[in-house]
C-alpha cells in the first residue's frame, strides 16, 4: 500500500472562507479526502464563511483580536507565533502528513511559522498581475521583495502550468514546484445543474465572479452592448456596497441597466449555468478559472479573454473559438462566434479537472520523507 492510500493527516490553512473559487476548491479537496478516510483539519484565520464545512472535517477558527500599538506592522509575525503555539498543542501527539496554505495573507503567515517549514503553498492567481498590479517604483520593489521572501525556498503548487512561468519571472526560487489543476467535483456540478433555475425561461448570458477590478465588468458591459445580444446579462457574485454601486453605475454608462440582473451570491450557480446560453469571463488575469470548467460540465458554451493565466489551458481544440483578446470588441466577437457555432462538449474536454485526479496528486505530495 502506498503512502497516498494510507490514512493521512491533512492540514489546510486559509484566510477565511468567503464565496470565492479558492475557498470552494479547498472545501472540495477536504470533502473528498474525508471520503477517502483521511483526517482533515481546516484552520481559518478570519471569521468569514460563505460555504458549509463538509461533514467529518475539523474546522478551527484562529482569529487575531490584537489591536494594540503597531498591530498592522507586527501582524504577520504575531499571527505566525499564535499559529505555532496552537499547532504545537493541537498536533502534540500526531504528525502532519501534508499541510497546504491558500491565499496570499495566509501564505505570509505560514512562511513566518516555525512549525510549518515543510508546508506547501498553493498559488491560485497570477502574482505579477495580481500582487504587483498598479505598483510602481519603491512600492513595486518592496512588494516584489515581499513575494520573493514569502515564496522562495518553499514548496509551491500552481493551479496552472503558466503560473510557473509567472513565479520565475518575479525572481522567486522555490525548492520544488508542481502544477495541480483545481479539483472540481464535476459529477456534483452536473447533478446540481439539473435543479430548476430561477431564470429557466429567460434568454441570457452569465458572468460568475466577485465584483472587483480584476473581473473587468467595464469590458464585459461594453462587449455585451457591442454584441447586440437580445437577452439579459446575469451576474452571479458578491461584493461590497461600493462595488455593487459601481456595477450599477457602469451598467448605466453602457446603457444596459434595463437588461442587467444581479441576484447576488448563490449557493448553487450551476442550474443558472446550465440555463445560460453562454458563460462569459472578461478578466484581466486569473489562476485557473474554475467557472469555465464548471460551465462546460453543465453543457454550456464558454467565452473568455485569453488572459494570464489558465483560460488557454482549458479552452483547447474546438473550444478555443471562445478565446479572445482583452478588448471589448474582441470579446463581443467571441460571444457572437460561440452563440452562432456552439461546440459539442465532451467528457474528454474536462477530464483533467476531475476531483479524484487532483486529490490523488495532492496526496502524493506527502510522499517526501519530511513530515511536519
Amino acid at each position: 500500500m502506498t503512502d497516498s492510500q494510507q490514512q493521512q493527516n491533512i492540514l489546510f490553512l486559509i484566510d477565511g472562507l468567503s464565496g470565492g473559487g479558492a475557498e470552494r476548491i479547498l472545501l472540495n479537496l477536504a470533502a473528498e479526502m474525508v471520503q477517502q478516510n483521511h483526517q482533515v483539519t481546516i484552520i481559518s484565520l478570519r471569521d468569514d464563511q460563505a460555504y458549509p464545512i463538509p461533514s467529518g472535517v475539523d474546522y478551527i477558527l484562529l482569529e487575531d483580536h490584537y489591536r494594540g500599538p503597531f498591530w498592522r506592522q507586527t501582524e504577520i509575525t504575531r499571527r505566525a507565533r499564535t499559529l505555532d503555539r496552537f499547532l504545537d498543542s493541537f498536533f502534540l501527539n500526531k504528525k502532519i502528513d501534508l499541510a497546504v496554505s491558500h491565499l496570499p495573507k495566509t501564505d505570509r503567515i505560514v512562511a513566518a511559522s516555525r512549525f510549518l517549514k515543510e508546508a506547501w503553498i498553493c498559488l491560485h492567481c497570477a502574482l505579477t498581475a495580481g500582487e504587483l498590479e498598479n505598483k510602481k517604483g519603491f512600492q513595486r520593489w518592496r512588494k516584489r521583495k515581499q513575494l520573493i521572501t514569502t515564496y522562495s525556498g518553499r514548496k509551491l503548487i500552481t493551479v496552472s502550468q503558466a503560473l510557473q512561468e509567472d513565479v520565475h519571472a518575479i525572481g522567486i526560487r522555490p525548492t520544488v514546484m508542481t502544477t495541480i489543476y483545481n479539483p472540481l467535483d464535476l459529477e456534483d456540478v452536473a447533478h446540481k445543474a439539473q435543479e430548476k433555475s430561477s431564470f429557466e425561461n429567460e434568454k441570457f448570458l452569465l458572468h460568475v465572479g466577485r465584483f472587483n477590478k480584476q473581473k473587468r465588468h467595464d469590458r464585459l458591459f461594453e462587449a455585451f452592448k457591442l454584441s447586440s445580444y437580445p437577452g439579459k446579462l446575469i451576474l452571479l457574485g458578491s461584493g461590497s456596497d461600493q462595488e455593487i454601486k459601481s456595477i450599477h453605475l457602469l451598467a448605466k454608462k453602457y446603457h444596459i441597466e434595463d437588461r442587467l440582473v444581479l441576484p447576488g451570491f448563490v449557493n448553487n450557480p450551476y442550474s443558472c449555468m446550465r440555463a445560460a446560453e453562454a458563460l462569459v469571463l472578461s478578466s484581466d488575469y486569473e489562476g485557473l478559472p474554475n467557472v469555465l470548467v464548471e460551465a462546460l460540465a453543465c453543457g454550456t458554451q464558454v467565452v473568455s479573454t485569453n488572459c494570464p493565466f489558465g483560460p488557454a489551458e482549458i479552452l483547447q481544440g474546438p473550444l478555443s473559438q471562445g478565446l479572445c483578446d482583452l478588448t471589448p470588441s474582441a470579446l463581443a466577437a467571441a460571444m457572437r462566434r460561440v452563440l452562432t457555432s456552439p461546440v459539442p462538449i465532451t467528457k474528454t474536454m474536462i477530464a483533467p479537472f476531475l476531483l479524484q485526479e487532483s486529490v490523488h496528486h495532492y496526496l502524493e505530495l506527502s510522499n517526501d520523507d519530511k513530515k511536519i
